[in-house]
């Protein structure tokens, strides 16, 4: 009898000792992604992130689901074992956090390596094949993060060229007119109203969603096939969007039947989606099960290795790796741009920001917001300028426009002089219909830009530049060929340069 309370006593030390490891890694391991989880945090709490929450909750929700059936269930109290997988996951997605966040200080893609190492870190406590069947459920949870600006940036607006391209070689080919790419962009932002079929890249995240979604409601294996089957659904998916354009291009603007266009415009992105979605799962449903996967030749999976070692060696590597987080340094708020000091005859006096759009520029790093209204030669508007090191605080204008209920009709680079490039918007006012012009790019001291995807590449430097960004919303339309129209934004470049220089 006492022995056996003696062995119960040894098992309780050793149970508390185990604990204690596993809340010291997992406190370190916070510790360490700190600045994802504020991050992290603003997404699940800001109503710009309403989609994203929801998908969110969807895929909780599941996992929740799937743990409660799930055997066997992660123990708190057992030692980590030795999944090689896993720990390299773990391992090397930290170590990939630690440069980004040193070199490029890009939010979502720290995100998305804090994701990827923390499942490869419970997969030191997962059995290695509930781990494997788990996933999709973590790429889905990665998946549902916001990247729709970036792959903007650096996916929509390629495609969309290509697009265009195709679509123009494909109706001269077929003897529908000379319609150029810009006149083929600007139809197809015309006719838009719906997020899933109005953009292709739109379309491939949500594709990219479902395709994860069904591999793990369907329980199939990943591996190459998987992966070829992805590539062929994002191809059709593509394939879909340019006959979805296509379609648009002959119907509204060869055939001039504007309104059957906007008519058909949602009908048949939804269709081609529909159809390209059957065809990923009648592929999907060829894969190999996903339970067949991971087992040993008697059909049993083999006990992991738990040893001693290894909670201390998480500990000290997870330590070692807090000691050597550095972040990307960041201009403090010492060097103030300059005032603002305008030409006579660009009479501009400030107007007051709301409180919630200064907190909003404030936290993601503007060192100054000016709005201002103005009067030039007979022109009047207004004009917004942030001045910033860091391009969290500068955004696409024509997002704000949308959210002030302004609809872009177009969108055109100006070339003021060659080294002046503006992106002119023509907008149009919904409830009121009327129309007007705006114009915006981004000025450093030594450069200008009217891209986002330039502006965001300059951000890359371990010193960035201080940049504005410039925005201009005009009273009524204008015409930006004309004298006083040039001598205008000539006049206000030249006013950003000199407050940039200012601030050196």
């Amino acid at each position: 009898m006492e022995a056996q309370s003696t062995l119960a006593r040894g098992t309780t030390r050793v149970s508390f000792a185990r604990l204690g490891a596993n809340a010291a890694i997992s406190g370190l391991w916070l510790w360490l992604y700190q600045p994802v989880l504020s991050y992290l945090t603003t997404i699940l709490s800001h109503e710009d992130f309403r989609t994203n929450q929801l998908i969110f909750a969807g895929v909780l929700a599941l996992i929740a689901l799937r743990v409660r059936r799930a055997h066997p269930r992660p123990q708190l109290d057992a030692a980590p074992h030795l999944h090689l997988p896993a720990l390299v996951l773990a391992c090397g997605a930290s170590a990939l956090y630690l440069a980004v966040e040193r070199l490029l200080d890009i939010k979502i893609i720290a995100a998305v390596l804090f994701g990827a190492a923390s499942y490869g870190l419970l997969g030191l406590w997962l059995h290695p094949r509930s781990w494997r069947q788990g996933i999709p459920a973590a790429l889905l949870l990665l998946g549902a993060l916001p990247f729709g600006e970036f792959m903007q940036v650096f996916v929509g607006y390629p495609m969309r060229i290509l697009t265009a391209i195709v679509v123009r070689d494909g109706l001269a080919a077929a003897g529908i007119g000379a319609i150029g790419v810009d006149t083929i962009l600007v139809f197809e932002n015309g006719v838009s109203q719906v997020d899933l079929p109005c953009s292709g890249v739109k379309s491939l995240w949500t594709g990219a969603l479902f395709l994860i979604a069904a591999t793990w409601i369907e329980r199939r294996s990943l591996g190459r096939a998987w992966v070829a089957i992805a590539l062929v659904f994002a191809g059709l998916l593509f394939v879909a969007n340019l006959a979805r354009v296509g379609m648009l291009i002959a119907v509204g603007q060869a055939a001039g039947w504007r309104l059957a266009a906007e008519m058909l415009h949602v009908p048949l992105g939804v269709l081609g989606f529909v159809i390209a979605c059957a065809a990923a799962v009648t592929l999907l449903r060829r894969l190999p099960p996903m339970e067949e996967a991971g087992l040993s030749c008697d059909g049993r999976a083999p006990r992991p290795r738990r040893p001693a070692w290894l909670a201390p060696a998480l500990i000290a590597a997870i330590l070692a790796m807090n000691v050597a987080y550095a972040p990307r340094p960041q201009a403090g708020p010492a060097q103030q741009p300059a005032a603002w000091s305008f030409p006579a005859e660009l009479a501009a006096r400030p107007v007051q920001l709301r409180p919630g759009e200064l907190a909003w520029l404030d936290r993601d790093g503007a060192e100054s917001v000016e709005r201002m209204r103005f009067t030039w030669h007979g022109i009047s508007g207004s004009m917004l300028l942030i001045t910033s090191r860091t391009r969290r605080a500068h955004h696409y204008p024509e997002r704000c426009f949308e959210a002030y209920g302004l609809t872009v009709e177009r969108s055109s680079t100006h070339l003021v002089n060659p080294d002046l490039p503006v992106r002119l918007l023509d907008l149009s006012n919904g409830k009121s219909g009327g129309q007007l012009s705006a114009a915006y790019w981004f000025q450093s001291a030594t450069r200008t830009t009217d891209d986002y995807g330039a502006r965001f590449w300059a951000d890359v430097s371990l010193e960035p530049d201080r940049w504005t960004l410039v925005t201009v919303l005009f009273d009524t339309p204008q015409d930006p060929h004309t004298t006083d129209m040039r001598a205008f934004y000539t006049t206000l470049h030249t006013v950003v340069r000199q407050n940039l220089e200012g601030a050196r």
